[in-house]
């Protein structure tokens, strides 16, 4: 037993060693008997074999105990390591979840919102409701005195037109991230990136008191990068920047593709001021003017000539005059020596690309491998210092003992039973063996002959003494199994707790993700193969709608009544959640939703499908993607006229639906977002804006689609579409849409 237990041996080591030390021990025990004892042939022949049996019996017990302990060693060890890797993912998962939380939301809200995330997740596992009211939770706030400034690059449409959906991602990248850039710089926060207008504000989440001459050096600096390019490249693009300062309600609505937004009066009016602003100027109000100071010599903006909306309001502009140059409009020669041979979108995608811009989700580190080989040597260390803790300290045994301790050993390491029920056995054994020992030992002398006077000159005591001393040391061992039994048991606990930490953090992750990207191309960043290169695809065939609640302009107003705004804006957060919860039904998984603008609602059908692959389908199911946008169209009105029955309101929707070809991608690498570009998105969006109250708009090649598919189109006429001159529109009959989907519920 002692090479099994108190040795650093392997199992085959202990086994050979044992066998080995069994047969010396027989050879030199036969040898002396024969030379020095008077017994007969046949009774040393019975004492060896007796021997030789109690050899064999310690040696099964001990390698049956060997193995055992091994077993539970490997287990805990198994156990042991599982815990590190998981505990390591931990890590690593709450780290990406973080970063990747903060590349989504700022950090003032993205913890409020972790949290709830984490709530629901468990409130879905214990099968409870996700909400205990009848609101949606809102994480709004509001600011007080920060400046919002709106960019728009000029003649980027016209250009975009001519590029591949590589170029274009490319280029929006580049310059998306040179802006990210100059914001970082002049303390500004992103805050979203529609087509190509890039708006931020400065004095979020922290005040700042320089936050509108942070806004004008950001617009001034933005100029002189789009300046540079155009000096470059040939290529005639510009910027034109609006800027005004007041207050913000900030934050994330709805429970789909969550995207940090602003919302007041005073945002309105800063997209006001972009749109009425002049192409390489940084066009102000006079509320940012007085922020200002003497920081900037101004010059007299006229927007009310050029804006309606500003006259009627009566707002007073200014033109910032850059101190770095005297603003000319005309357009330098470019220094590209063959620049004037190539596209224009190849020289601006090959001068952008020499400023380096950062990929997409390039901050979020890969998922680190937890490797078992780096671990395999303090594995193997502890497998020994667990083997060496197992060890007993077993004084050499008298023959006449061993029965005893033989029947000890079958007791401690054979029977699976609690420690206080074997040290019950233990006990009475050791009293029954002591008493027999003791009461019959002339008899047992006298069995055993002058052999045993050998070894020891008081077998009486020498056998009470290897008893009670290997009772101890078994009950020491049973102890020591009853301890590694319950170490496992919460070692496998713990991994079962941290196992689940790790799961819940996976799927916070993967709903964080899904939050900012489709479902297909989330799998494109995640995953320890994932690619961190530019996202890009283009599609043949894309439904785009928009939708939009018009009256809820008149209906939002800031006051003391309904906290300056923020109670308007709980209304909207739950017209835009309840747009988002029809998307968990089946029959509009393929709807994406791509984000939404104030109270505009914009999603797509048709990017779940794999390009290339549409022409193969029948036309019916080519173009099935159609009906579906119409009907989640016509669920969107019928959500809102439940929303009307319960807020007591009167909101209509006015939808606008086109088809065609598109280009997606992911764009910005601090803060990434998934959108989609195209004639076909600009005509849907002028499809919903000339479009009326409660009816639905769409082109006429997609009226032709869906008079195929069995719905009714009503020929509106000719409109005047801006940028497209005149265009024949049509009405879907909603009522026949509604019967006509019925078959897809």
């Amino acid at each position: 037993m002692s090479f099994y237990t108190m040795l650093p041996f392997g199992m085959r080591g202990a086994v050979v060693i044992s066998l080995l030390s069994a047969l010396s021990h027989i050879i030199l025990l036969s040898i002396m008997v024969s030379v020095t004892s008077q017994e007969s042939k046949e009774s040393i022949l019975f004492q060896l074999f007796a021997n030789a049996v109690v050899f064999l019996c310690g040696n099964l017990m001990g390698a049956f105990h060997k193995r055992q302990m091994q077993v539970a060693s490997w287990d805990l060890y198994r156990y042991t390591l599982k815990c590190i890797q998981v505990r390591m993912k931990l890590k690593i998962e709450k780290r990406q979840q973080e970063n990747l939380l903060l590349s989504i939301l700022p950090a003032h809200i993205s913890m409020e919102m972790k949290l709830a995330i984490i709530e629901r997740l468990k409130e879905t596992n214990d099968n409870r409701q996700m909400h205990d009211n009848n609101f949606h939770s809102l994480y709004v706030k509001r600011h007080q005195n920060v400046s919002i400034l709106y960019a728009d690059i000029v003649g980027f449409t016209r250009l975009a037109s001519d590029c591949s959906p590589k170029e274009l991602v490319v280029m929006l990248n580049e310059l998306f991230g040179k802006f990210d850039q100059i914001a970082k710089e002049n303390e500004c926060m992103r805050i979203k990136i529609l087509g190509d207008c890039y708006y931020c504000v400065s004095g979020l989440p922290v005040s700042l008191p320089v936050h509108a001459r942070n806004c004008v050096k950001m617009g001034l600096d933005m100029c002189e990068a789009i300046k540079q390019v155009r000096e470059a490249t040939g290529v005639d693009i510009n910027m034109r920047v609006g800027i005004h300062s007041g207050n913000v309600l900030c934050g994330v609505i709805g429970l789909r593709k969550w995207q940090y937004d602003v919302w007041s009066h005073d945002v309105s009016l800063a997209n006001r001021m972009e749109s009425a602003g002049v192409p390489g100027r940084v066009h102000i109000t006079e509320a940012t003017l007085n922020h200002l100071g003497k920081a900037y010599e101004v010059e007299e903006g006229n927007g009310h000539l050029r804006d309606p909306y500003l006259e009627s309001m009566n707002i007073k502009t200014y033109l910032v005059v850059d101190p770095r140059c005297i603003a000319n409009n005309h357009l330098p020669k470019t220094r590209v020596n063959d620049g004037l041979k190539m596209r224009a979108s190849v020289r601006m995608t090959r001068y952008l690309e020499s400023w380096g811009a950062a990929r997409p989700f390039a901050h979020l580190n890969h998922r680190e491998s937890v490797s078992s080989d780096s671990s395999s040597s303090q594995g193997k260390q502890r497998k020994v210092s667990l083997n060496n803790s197992t060890a007993l300290s077993i004084p050499l045994l008298q023959y006449y003992a061993y029965c005893c301790i033989l029947a000890f050993i079958a007791c401690s390491v054979f029977l699976q039973i609690s420690f206080e029920l074997k040290v019950l056995l233990l006990s009475i054994a050791v009293t029954v063996y002591l008493i027999i020992f003791n009461t019959l030992q002339h008899r047992n002398l006298r069995f055993y002959g002058n052999s045993t006077r050998l070894f020891i000159k008081e077998p009486r005591i020498t056998t009470n003494l290897y008893l009670v001393l290997f009772y101890i040391t078994l009950i020491l061992l049973a102890k020591q199994i009853d301890y590694y039994c319950r170490l496992d048991c919460l070692w496998k606990s713990k991994f079962k707790k941290e196992h689940e930490q790790f799961e819940t953090m996976e799927n916070v992750n993967r709903l964080l993700l899904e939050n900012v990207l489709p479902a297909h191309v989330a799998a494109y960043f995640i995953g320890e193969k994932r690619n961190e290169d530019w996202y890009h695809q283009s599609y043949d065939c894309v439904c785009v709608m928009f939708a939009s609640v018009p009256d809820f302009k008149v209906f939002y107003t800031e006051c003391d009544v309904n906290k300056e705004g923020l109670e308007c804006l709980r209304l909207l957060n739950e017209i835009i959640a309840d747009f988002d919860e029809l998307l968990l039904k089946p029959k509009f998984s393929g709807v994406e939703k791509i984000k939404t603008i104030g109270s505009t609602y914009m999603a797509a059908a048709g990017l779940s499908v794999t390009p290339g692959q549409e022409n193969s389908q029948d036309k019916e199911r080519q173009h099935a993607h159609i009906g579906i946008m119409v009907e989640y169209g016509i669920a969107l009105m019928s959500k809102l006229d439940g929303i009307n029955r319960h807020s007591f309101n009167n909101f209509r929707l006015r939808i606008g639906i086109n088809h065609g070809p598109v280009i997606a991608g992911v764009i910005g690498a601090r803060k990434p977002q998934y959108d989609i570009w195209g004639n076909t998105v600009n005509v849907a969006s002028r499809m919903e804006s000339t479009g009326e109250l409660g009816k639905i708009q769409v082109t006429e090649e997609t009226s032709k689609i869906l008079q195929e598919l069995g719905y009714s189109c009503e020929c509106r006429g000719l409109i005047n579409v801006k940028g497209k001159g005149e265009l024949r529109t049509y009405f879907v009959c909603t009522e026949t849409a509604k019967f006509q989907g019925m078959g897809l519920n």
